[in-house]
């Protein structure tokens, strides 16, 4: 028998002890808000109410104060003195003297519950606002507090109700819901521990209670069976010895059969298996995995039977010359195979004599075997030779294509840097034109095939040089060429017009070492080039349609750089205004005057470059004709003096050359 609970260890008391308190600070704490905000909100309600009182009072009492009218005044403090929250009212004159007073404040009145109010007495006689007077408020806040006091007095029992009401009903829910449940569970466990028999607790809900109690009766129902099975088992323990026996002649033949449906399994599997044992004796392999190794004609049939060595397999493969991976270190490659067999890491491919390509994939048991796939890649390596070659034809036919292409043009779409699509900008650039003088007269001396190399080998010579100066081809018309700078890539403005003059010389420079080429292969008049040179803004970008595309530059720059080609002499670079501006502190160049350029309402100043370019002492000079006539040699320098004779050849030829008629004439 179970002694009586006692009483404050019961769940009723637990649960007094927590819930009473709880529910008793939560009411208490919202009747508390509830009386704080409405006593705050009385306060400012008085204080309100008796401003506005005292703003009343004080212009109702302007006409008897200026009259000086006494008894009108005491009447009006007399009436305001009736509101039982204002205990006193002065009227004080303009010299605050007191006129009159009503009311008094009681002794023993706490000064924190006092309030004080003044308003000034204004009165307009008809020359302005004027104060005449003082009006003084003694107020308490005692009634607020009185009425407050009330209210919780009223709220505490209220409280009190409502604590009770709670209190009862938790005690309720808690004898219904938890309480009920709980004494029909220790009925039936004490019924179980007193040796009678079992009952379920017939109590059915789907809370935390009804699930107990589910599981107490599922336990009970358990244990019963379990008890039940044992006292069969005692009357029949060979029955039931017959029946396990039988019970395991089944689970073998399951087993047998289980392991004939994993042979059966792995046999259909389309790659090699193997399986080996943390010794690497061979388990169990697929045909699949001899048909793979080429195994399967060899005269020791038993060499793929279960129990066979890795080692030894692999040998017997290896010395019929199937792997030919292994045919110029055969013990070492074996040795390495064994290694990472016995370690298996990432797949590996063999490479077999026959020309097959297989992957070994090899993984660790976890009973120290290894499980090995081998699947034949032969035609995956097939299909990687054809695309490696296809990609070698397509690298081929992309450089063929570069060739259509300036560099940097091919670089910034091949890198996806600019987009092949109709799009141009506005950028400064500076404009190369050059083309062959009397290039007419030269074809008609020439067979075609000799002009074409002829024309090549100029052509080559001077793109070389544009390349290597960072230019970028325009295009090719006929003899002439098209060049300028500042876009796809930009150095800026300045640097862009250095390189371009600067190519400029050594592209003249270049064609005097042709032309001395040419004469000795034969050519009587070897080519001349004139070239003309503009910076301005320009239009450069993709122009044509959406089927073929030009990428090259518009604009007035373009039209003044070729009428300044068209406007030197054979070997002479001609610059403009623009271009000579930001190259005149590195290059030489001399002032040729102002020409007029179709299309343009204004000349364009341009200089000559001078013939090396660079800037000498001879420059800073400036020596006229006879100046340069009259030099002592001796007092020149080296340098000084080279450069005065070319310059004195480059007079005398294009003297001659204006003198002498052209052939048109």
């Amino acid at each position: 028998m179970g002694s009586r609970p006692d009483g404050r260890r019961t769940l009723r008391a637990k649960f007094l002890r927590i819930t009473i308190p709880l529910i008793f600070l939560s009411v208490i704490g919202v009747f508390s808000i509830i009386e704080v905000m409405t006593h705050l909100n009385t306060v400012a309600r008085l204080e309100r109410t008796l401003a506005g009182l005292a703003d009343t009072q004080a212009a109702a009492l302007a006409n008897p104060l200026w009259n000086l009218d006494h008894e009108q005044i005491r009447l009006a403090l007399e009436a305001v003195v009736t509101n039982r929250e204002i205990l006193s009212a002065s009227v004080l004159g303009e010299d605050n003297q007191l006129m009159s007073t009503a009311g008094a404040v009681p002794e023993g009145t706490s000064g924190s519950d006092l309030m004080h109010l003044n308003r000034e007495i204004v009165f307009d006689a008809g020359a302005g606002p004027k104060t005449i007077g003082t009006l003084e408020f003694v107020a308490t806040r005692g009634f607020v507090w009185e009425q407050t006091r009330n209210r919780l007095v009223i709220a505490a029992i209220i409280a009190l109700l409502a604590v009770s009401i709670e209190v009862a009903a938790a005690l309720y829910a808690l004898a219904t819901i938890i309480g009920r449940p709980l004494q029909e569970l220790l009925k039936a466990i004490n019924r179980a521990k007193s040796g009678a028999a079992r009952e379920p607790v017939a109590w059915h809900s789907s809370d935390e209670l009804g699930q107990v109690i589910a599981a107490f009766n599922e336990m009970q129902e358990l244990q019963q069976a379990y008890e039940k099975d044992l006292r069969e088992a005692r009357d029949t323990l060979e029955d039931r010895v017959r029946e396990r026996t039988a019970e395991l002649a089944r689970a073998r033949d399951e087993s047998l059969m289980a392991r004939a449906r994993l042979g059966d399994a792995i046999e259909a599997i389309s790659e090699g298996f193997s399986l080996y044992d943390k010794e690497d004796r061979l388990v169990i392999a697929n045909s699949r995995y001899n048909e793979i190794l080429n195994l399967k004609d060899l005269t020791d049939i038993r060499l793929m039977q279960p129990g066979r060595d890795f080692r030894t397999i692999l040998q017997a493969a290896v010395d019929h010359g199937l792997i030919e991976d292994a045919l110029e270190d055969v013990d070492g490659w074996i040795e390495e195979r064994v290694n990472r067999h016995r370690n298996p890491g990432k797949a590996h491919v063999q490479r077999y004599a026959n020309g097959r390509w297989v992957r070994v994939s090899e993984r660790r048991t976890q009973d120290g075997g290894t499980v090995a796939v081998y699947s034949d890649i032969t035609e995956l390596k097939q299909r990687e030779e054809e695309l490696a070659s296809k990609s070698s034809q397509l690298e081929q036919l992309s450089k063929q294509l570069s060739k259509y292409l300036a560099p940097q043009l091919y670089e910034s779409i091949f890198q996806g840097r600019q987009e092949v699509k109709i799009a141009a900008t506005r950028k400064k650039l500076t404009v190369f034109f050059s083309d062959i003088a009397d290039f007419t007269e030269t074809a008609e001396r020439m067979e075609s095939e000799e002009l074409t190399q002829l024309l090549n080998h100029y052509l080559t010579e001077m793109s070389r040089i544009a390349l290597d100066h960072g230019a970028t081809i325009d295009k090719y018309v006929g003899d002439a060429i098209v060049i300028f700078f500042g876009d796809p890539q930009s150095r800026g403005v300045k640097e862009d017009a250095k390189a371009c003059v600067r190519m400029a010389i050594e592209m003249r420079q270049r064609m005097k070492e042709l032309a001395e080429e040419w004469r000795e292969a034969g050519i009587a008049r070897p080519l001349r080039c004139r070239m003309g040179i503009h910076t301005d803004f320009c239009t450069v970008g993709n122009f044509g349609s959406e089927d073929r595309l030009d990428y090259t530059i518009i604009g007035r720059g373009v039209n003044i750089a070729s009428r300044l080609e068209s406007l030197a002499t054979p070997g002479e670079i001609l610059l403009s205004f623009e271009t000579h501006a930001h190259v005149a502190e590195e290059i030489a160049c001399e002032a040729q005057g102002e020409v007029e350029v179709k299309g343009l309402a204004y000349p364009i100043a341009t200089y000559r470059v001078a013939q090396d370019g660079r800037k000498t002492l001879l420059d800073g000079h400036r020596l006229e004709a006879r100046s340069l006539l009259e030099a002592d040699p001796s007092s020149l320098s080296e340098t000084d003096r080279a450069q005065a004779v070319t310059m004195l050849k480059e007079a005398l030829h294009r003297f001659s050359a204006a003198s002498s008629p052209s052939p048109d004439e």
